[in-house]
């Protein structure tokens, strides 16, 4: 056993979403432990560790599960978002067990979910696909009442608790609303859109009110959707390289899910130009874009904000505040010349 490991087993166990004997024998090295759940075991202790240095927080423990399927540079950003909401939940403290995958299916999503629901847990926040099998896990979820709140991408027509982030549908709008602003005559050619995958309602939603908005406004740019890289790197640049040796010129870009360098490292190796380059998400790959100035704007807003009301809604739900409902993050737009 490490004895530098400052947590008891009870703490671990909760943290990790095992049995005690379990944590047992992983600290000890005794017994079939899976390579997962003693990885999950590791994870729990760094997962402590790492709120300690937050705070010392004491009162009522609320376990809150962040399950994600999402590229690293966004879950990233959502954890570092969670562990600066923590000081301002106080007396109440909340522990976040993180579940991220940056490729997975459909399926392990749903064992996980169903997992989660077995253990401590007050409260799950989900990034993951519209698809009928989650939204019978969310339901699932919802008879063993564990509460899940959707984040910046909605489940519908489930009985999640509440979904945060920005409204999509004018998200998609806006994007629409620059490209016009920049774009000059010709006004045709081709755009294109790179989602991550379909399957996402949230990119549905900001690619549907983009493709409405900028048609109705300039009716003879043809608009070019390509999706299924889940906005990994890698697959988001082999298949961008191989979509432009395919289409001829195209004037713009507007990234709903992300892999921005990707998408330009293959634009620079096919030596091929274009006018605007919209994205979405303040992360740091944007940043360091929009200071080189690679980029237009990126459409952006709170993933703080998002997480306290997560964490609003599930204290609303276990009764121990009493205001009620949650609000929509506010859509900002961010340049080379206005970054925070």
């Amino acid at each position: 056993m490490d004895n530098s490991i400052k947590f008891s087993i009870k703490q671990i166990a909760a943290q990790a979403g095992v049995s005690k004997a379990t944590v047992d024998r992983v600290l000890h090295m005794r017994g079939q432990v899976s390579f997962n759940t003693a990885q999950r075991v590791r994870l729990a202790i760094g997962e402590l560790e790492e709120q300690c240095t937050v705070s010392s927080l004491s009162g009522r423990t609320f376990y809150i599960d962040v399950l994600m399927h999402a590229p690293s540079r966004f879950t990233n950003a959502v954890r570092e978002a969670v562990n600066q909401e923590l000081l301002q939940m106080l007396p109440y403290k909340m522990r976040p067990r993180f579940h991220f995958y940056e490729d997975c299916g459909v399926e392990l999503i749903c064992q996980q979910v169903l997992k989660i629901a077995q253990g401590d847990c007050h409260g799950l926040i989900l990034k993951a696909p519209n698809d009928p099998l989650i939204a019978e896990a969310i339901n699932s979820l919802y008879e063993l009442r564990v509460p899940v709140v959707t984040l910046v991408t909605d489940i519908p027509n489930t009985k999640r608790l509440a979904y945060v982030g920005i409204d999509n549908t004018r998200a998609g709008q806006l994007a629409a609303y620059l490209f016009a602003q920049y774009l000059s005559p010709p006004y045709s050619g081709t755009l294109l859109i790179v989602m991550s995958k379909e399957c996402f309602f949230g990119e549905q939603e900001r690619v549907s009110a983009f493709k409405q908005s900028l048609k109705s406004a300039h009716p003879a740019l043809e608009i070019l959707v390509c999706e299924g890289s889940y906005g990994v790197d890698e697959p988001t640049f082999w298949q961008i390289k191989k979509l432009i040796k395919e289409q001829r010129e195209i004037r713009g870009i507007y990234s709903v899910g992300g892999g921005n360098n990707a998408i330009l490292q293959a634009f620079n190796q096919t030596q091929q130009n274009f006018d605007i380059f919209i994205g979405h998400d303040l992360d740091r790959d944007n940043r360091a874009l929009l200071a080189k100035q690679k980029i237009q704007a990126i459409v952006h807003h709170n993933l703080v904000f998002d997480i306290h009301q997560a964490f609003k809604a599930f204290l609303q739900y276990h009764k121990v505040i009493s205001t009620e409902g949650v609000e929509p993050s506010k859509l900002e737009i961010i340049t080379p010349f206005n970054l925070p």
